[in-house]
């Protein structure tokens, strides 16, 4: 009653990035297009051979984990546990250049996606980070 009173509005929760690139759909559309352009990019062809093919489950999965990094509903976590991502990666050899082709395609999944222009630099920056923890071989 006070607050209305003295026109005091409750302060705005920031939102997370899941919220301000557009949800669920938005996520999904993100983590297909990304597939999209890893498979459809002929400089991407190194990381494509790598993984199981079809892409379908791969998709989803990725779309699930998406969904909990960015700070939406933790879809990955209720399936399959904590996302593990480094040690689920340690079975693959990962260098430095296939973090590159997967900068690559992710890179234009979000110019696609994302269109606040910080956000998806920032966006950049986390994934680049990420990527590059996955790096196990010279």
């Amino acid at each position: 009653m006070l607050k209305k009173l003295l026109n005091i509005s409750e302060p705005t929760k920031p939102q997370t990035p899941y919220q301000a690139i557009g949800g669920e759909s938005a996520t999904r559309l993100l983590a297909n297009r990304f597939y999209d352009f890893m498979e459809n990019d002929p400089h991407a062809k190194d990381l494509l051979d790598i993984h199981p093919k079809p892409l379908d489950s791969i998709r989803v999965r990725f779309f699930e984990f998406l969904s909990g990094w960015l700070g939406g509903p933790g879809l990955f976590e209720k399936k399959y546990g904590h996302p593990r991502l480094r040690a689920r990666h340690l079975p693959f050899k990962v260098t430095a250049h296939q973090r590159d082709l997967w900068m690559l395609c992710m890179n234009q999944a979000l110019e696609e996606v994302v269109t606040d222009k910080l956000l998806r630099r920032q966006l950049q920056a986390s994934f680049y980070q990420l990527a590059t923890h996955m790096i196990n071989t010279d």
